[in-house]
């Protein structure tokens, strides 16, 4: 293998010209689970993309939460276009190399859309705090203008650090192996090849997951405390059970993204007592299955976007 050498800051800094995925090396039936994430893809693209429809033709649903479902959508598709089709290429059509440039781009776009997915569910569960808690000023404080602003800062800010994170990776030389133990070109086993110091990407990336996952829960812990609150003040039992109602479908998606990352996080990062194969399955999950989950839920959950989804299939139905 031919690999580029190029010199920065009288620095010698050799890049490969790509990598090679070698995830799920000891996994059995592992043809059969990236054919079940095929599936989870066609599921993915197809709700969401519903979604956004149904959002983006109805006018009565142009409010401040389905601008936020909206986005989450949004998020959802671009995830898992980032990393499944890529999947298929690689354990189904035994294609693992991936051009050294392809890999950064992938990584970009995977750590952008991972932090703006869990951005994504803090917005959302600030809808639903100014909604139950200042249910008079509601209109006032959670305007359309004021979430296209919290939206549109959460992707200002999770561009900028994955394309800071992703642009410091030029700065490591990959004179050994190029072999990446994960599902895709992921941050942590890339950077853990190179023959110089990776000090500073270690610590990066160690703040940056503290950040996006430990910041955006903090704020849904105290959101959801304080919703609480707020429920236990009403006094009908009926109030009660139709704010909580409101929240039920904003929890499992909090609960199916926040669990797995965490525990694969914790165990994985800190402690290194996670098996290499069992990791790569358990954070190829806990990244594919919510954004399939997350329109599915809003469609049965959400009563909105299910009739206004029905009227559209029923019109499709009769047209054709």
């Amino acid at each position: 293998m031919s690999f580029l050498r190029t010199v920065v800051n009288d620095s010698l800094l050799i890049h490969p010209p790509g990598f090679y995925i070698i995830g799920f090396q000891t996994l059995p039936f592992v043809n059969l689970y990236i054919i079940f994430l095929a599936f989870v893809y066609v599921v993915t693209i197809l709700f969401n993309i519903l979604v956004i429809q149904v959002i983006a033709f109805n006018h009565c649903l142009h409010t401040p939460k389905f601008v936020a479902v909206g986005n989450l959508a949004v998020i959802d598709v671009i995830l898992n276009s980032c990393t499944i089709p890529s999947m298929i290429k690689t354990f189904l059509i035994k294609d693992n190399f991936v051009p050294f440039n392809l890999c950064l781009m992938q990584m970009f776009t995977y750590y952008t859309f991972v932090t703006l997915e869990s951005f994504a569910l803090a917005i959302l569960a600030y809808d639903r705090l100014i909604a139950i808690c200042f249910p008079l000023r509601q209109h006032s404080l959670n305007t359309l203008w004021s979430m296209s602003c919290i939206v549109g800062l959460s992707w200002s800010y999770s561009v900028g650090t994955a394309a800071f994170c992703t642009a410091i990776m030029t700065r490591l030389s990959f004179c050994n192996s190029v072999r990446v133990l994960s599902y895709f070109c992921d941050y942590a086993p890339v950077f853990r090849l190179a023959c110089n110091d990776y000090t500073l990407h270690w610590a990066l990336s160690s703040a940056f997951s503290m950040v996006i996952l430990i910041g955006p829960l903090i704020f849904i812990i105290l959101s959801y405390v304080s919703i609480l609150v707020t429920v236990f003040r009403m006094k009908s039992l009926d109030s009660r059970v139709k704010a909580l109602a409101t929240c039920v479908e904003h929890l499992i998606l909090v609960t199916v993204f926040y669990i797995p990352l965490l525990i694969i996080f914790m165990i994985g990062f800190y402690m290194g007592g996670i098996d290499a194969d069992q990791r790569v399955l358990s954070l190829s999950l806990s990244s594919c299955i919510p954004p399939c989950i997350n329109p599915i839920i809003y469609c049965l959950k959400t009563k909105e976007i299910k009739t206004t989804a029905f009227k559209m299939l029923r019109k499709v139905c009769v047209s054709a």
